[in-house]
């Protein structure tokens, strides 16, 4: 019974990893707060959430700040065109929900379709920039092709991230637990899905930064 709960055993590494994800989750949910921060802070998450996965940390405060320092610029930048593209995305739909033409529905299609494949880029978005040093255009575009390329996995990605909403949704006494873990238990599930698929582009002998952890690769490198 002493060894079950010592500090090595499988049920102590456990509940160390819970609690690491929901002090992480809290950090998450404060460092959101200024808008501008969001693209930054989910990156951050996400190298934190990685090296969680690889097992190639034990700490989880310096990392996040030194990747959200380090990813500042190109994240923020990142987070408010896409919170861009997601306003243009709710007005279009509310004008064709006005129209009263023929072809509108062919138009929600369309619409739909865009919204489903921008979901799918946006779930390798901002772990791409915790991960590999690329442009902005280079990194949404291997996005979208590493969301194509891994589908079953995108899948369960987005079914991940859409489980808090849903357990809430079913019942209002869940909000606690996701304002503990959220965000970092789907973001840990993702990071566990797309870790493999990152080891496959990252080079036997990569050029890693060591204060950013970040794989160098070419700038606008496709996934093929």
């Amino acid at each position: 019974m002493g060894r079950f709960f010592s500090l090595d055993s499988p049920l102590m590494a456990a509940l160390s990893r819970m609690a690491d994800l929901m002090i992480l989750n809290i950090i998450v949910l404060f460092m959101c707060i200024p808008v501008i921060t969001i693209g930054p802070t989910i990156t951050a998450m996400h190298c934190v959430l990685l090296k969680m996965v690889r097992k190639e940390e034990g700490y989880i405060i310096a990392p996040f700040f030194k990747s959200f320092k380090q990813n500042f610029k190109q994240t923020s930048i990142s987070g408010l065109i896409i919170i861009f593209i997601v306003i243009v995305f709710i007005v279009d739909l509310q004008i064709i929900n006005g129209l009263e033409l023929s072809f509108t529905n062919w138009l929600r299609v369309a619409l739909l379709a865009c919204g489903i494949i921008g979901v799918m880029t946006l779930m390798y978005v901002f772990p791409l920039f915790a991960r590999f040093n690329n442009t902005i255009r280079g990194t949404f575009k291997n996005a979208l092709f590493m969301s194509i390329l891994n589908l079953p996995r995108t899948i369960l990605m987005i079914l991940a991230c859409l489980l808090p909403v849903v357990l809430v949704a079913l019942n209002i006494s869940m909000f606690p637990i996701i304002f503990l873990a959220g965000i970092t238990g789907p973001g840990y599930l993702c990071a566990m899905l797309y870790s493999k698929t990152f080891k496959r582009f990252e080079p036997e002998e990569a050029a890693i930064d060591a204060d950013s952890w970040s794989v160098s690769i070419a700038d606008d490198s496709e996934i093929e």
